[in-house]
């Protein structure tokens, strides 16, 4: 993964991005020495959100299959909740 002091960021802008970019899909931006951000283009921003949510969806099915699941109405559901609320 590419690397962007904020130092760079500061002096060169969107240009550190774009070169830091053009070298890895994601960069670290470190400050004082510490990693602190990660830039990335947008469509490879959108596709790391599809995966998680692929997984998620992976997860809810192997949970449905397993049994990992409750049947409740609406009352029982905010009861259950207000009971996990307070205690």
């Amino acid at each position: 993964m590419s690397h962007i002091s904020a130092n760079d960021l500061k002096t060169k802008g969107i240009a550190a991005i774009k070169a830091a970019l053009s070298e890895s899909p994601e960069a670290i931006v470190s400050v004082r020495g510490k990693h602190k951000f990660v830039v990335m283009e947008i469509a490879h921003y959108h596709y790391l959100r599809e995966c998680e949510l692929d997984a998620a969806i992976a997860e809810i099915q192997a949970d449905l299959v397993a049994g990992r699941f409750t049947t409740e109405s609406v009352e029982e559901h905010m009861a259950w909740l207000d009971h996990a609320c307070s205690s």
